[in-house]
């Protein structure tokens, strides 16, 4: 398996997972209708725990464009390598968008509330501020590549196979302290992907993709993603 194929793969699981908690919270008529941001973290911290244990050996299970540009940057990924990377995340998100959709296809209908259809495909802000939103974003995920690379360091956590854990655990964390302003994106292929999707498929009732917030969490988690890993590297020394 090639790093485009293995990163298109465990994207797409953590979007299918990922986004899907997000539609069982959100959509009417689901039984997990209204059981709240817990579950949402959760369930985020798990897709991440999925996704990493299935790709992580072959492709180092980056799943997110923020990581991958962020270890090239610190001389950690060939630049060379960087486009194959990128285009498996943005393939599978997309697909685990669709896959959602799929899974949820009686429910579109049954909710009204066409901004409820859009967060299950990517995130919006609480209170829409767009320096404040930017800067939301940078910082959690400035603290998701400090702890990847902090992980990284720990050779116990490798042996053990517990990495993939500890990664879902960081997820989980940043979600519950972080989340809250923004939907903690922190990754421009889970974002951008799905809400491209969301603007394609024939979902039924939904309104606009919000487009003119699209570019926050995208370009919030790159700068956040790289900050996380020069502060790391220079830290550290490494």
């Amino acid at each position: 398996m090639t790093a485009f194929t293995a990163e298109a793969v465990g994207t797409a699981l953590l979007v299918l997972l990922g986004d899907g908690v997000v539609a069982g919270v959100v959509l009417s008529k689901s039984k997990a209708e209204k059981s709240g941001w817990i579950v949402i973290t959760t369930g985020w911290g798990l897709a991440i725990v999925v996704a990493v244990y299935a790709v992580g050996r072959i492709s180092g299970a980056h799943i997110n464009p923020a990581v991958t540009l962020s270890l090239a940057a610190v001389g950690k990924l060939p630049w060379s390598q960087v486009p194959a990377y990128l285009g498996g995340q943005m393939l599978g998100a997309f697909i685990g968008a669709v896959l959602v959709w799929i899974a949820y296809l009686s429910h579109w209908r049954a909710t009204e509330d066409q901004a409820l259809k859009l967060a299950v495909f990517s995130t919006g802000p609480a209170i829409r501020n767009a320096p404040s939103n930017f800067l939301t974003e940078a910082i959690g995920t400035a603290v998701l590549v400090f702890g990847v690379l902090a992980r990284g360091a720990n050779k116990a956590s490798n042996d053990t196979g517990l990495t993939p854990l500890l990664v879902g655990i960081l997820i989980w964390a940043i979600g519950l302290s972080l989340g809250g302003p923004t939907g903690f994106a922190l990754n421009p292929a889970r974002d951008l992907a799905p809400r491209i999707a969301h603007a394609i498929l024939p979902i039924s009732g939904k309104g606009h993709s919000d487009w003119g917030y699209s570019w926050i969490p995208v370009f919030g988690p790159i700068a956040g993603g790289i900050v996380g890993a020069l502060a790391y590297v220079k830290l550290f020394a490494v």
